[in-house]
């Protein structure tokens, strides 16, 4: 009888816990759907001597219907930029510096639509997407006010994006509906040969009714390697070494291209 009983309760339990999962998924029909799914071609970038940028594709699945943002990213970093103005009236020159807080390094962001249209401002600035976004969290002194931070934190993306390090588009993340009942995205990023080494993040976050209902996450290194790696290592942790043996290196090119031009009976 006691027997009886325990398994009485343990079937109790039993379905008293299929029954609290069903409730939850009709509840909450978007968390139990975990459609949501990246991959990238590419997550180990290295850099030698033949290295001059490189390429990251990412693609997957997501629930149809849902908007996607593709971000990569670096963490949150220091920059200081020189700042220029006019002296005099005249001349532009640099006439103090900017410290730039809590800025990624590398920001790449590409959507199915433009941003305003399918996020709204509070998720936007909850997972930092976008420009304004950046604004909002990123420190700049010394500023007088917020239309100062505003001016210069659109000099500072300027810079940036002259240098390929930072870019928001939309449009090019290219979407299919698979047989498989699944809607199918890839995108291709250049990957910039000026980006530093380092661990990135590439997020895909896929978007219904202006918010953020799923998230896929992957990472990306950067590493030097072979011979750039021991050079920069020599420089980092030998300068005076490193100096000398491009002062030779500089010296030994120097008259290999006098040789040369000797050979060849000089300038006329």
């Amino acid at each position: 009888m006691k027997k009886f009983k325990t398994q009485n309760v343990k079937c109790k339990i039993i379905v008293f816990l299929i029954f609290e999962l069903l409730i939850f998924n009709f509840a909450f029909p978007d968390n139990a759907l975990a459609e949501l799914t990246a991959d990238i071609n590419n997550n180990h970038i290295k850099i030698d001597f033949f290295y001059h940028g490189s390429e990251v594709s990412v693609r997957g699945t997501s629930e149809p219907g849902t908007d996607l943002i593709i971000t990569i990213t670096s963490p949150d970093a220091h920059q200081t930029l020189k700042k220029k103005g006019k002296v005099a009236g005249l001349l532009w020159m640099n006439v103090g510096t900017l410290q730039f807080e809590k800025v990624p390094s590398v920001y790449i962001a590409a959507s199915t639509k433009k941003l305003e249209d399918i996020l709204s401002r509070e998720e936007m600035d909850k997972y930092l997407i976008g420009y304004e976004a950046l604004e909002r969290h990123a420190g700049i002194l010394p500023i007088s006010d917020e239309s100062e931070k505003t001016k210069w934190f659109a000099e500072f993306v300027k810079f940036q994006e002259a240098s390929r390090l930072y870019t928001v588009s939309h449009g090019r993340i290219s979407i299919k509906e698979g047989t498989d009942g699944k809607q199918h995205y890839y995108v291709l990023n250049d990957w910039p040969y000026q980006a530093a080494p380092g661990r990135y993040k590439v997020t895909v976050y896929a978007v219904k009714d202006d918010k953020i209902i799923e998230k896929a996450e992957k990472d990306v290194l950067v590493e030097q390697v072979s011979m750039v790696k021991g050079l920069a290592d020599l420089a980092k942790n030998k300068g005076a070494f490193y100096g000398l043996i491009s002062i030779l290196v500089a010296l030994g090119a120097g008259f290999g291209a006098g040789v040369i031009f000797r050979k060849g009976g000089g300038a006329h």
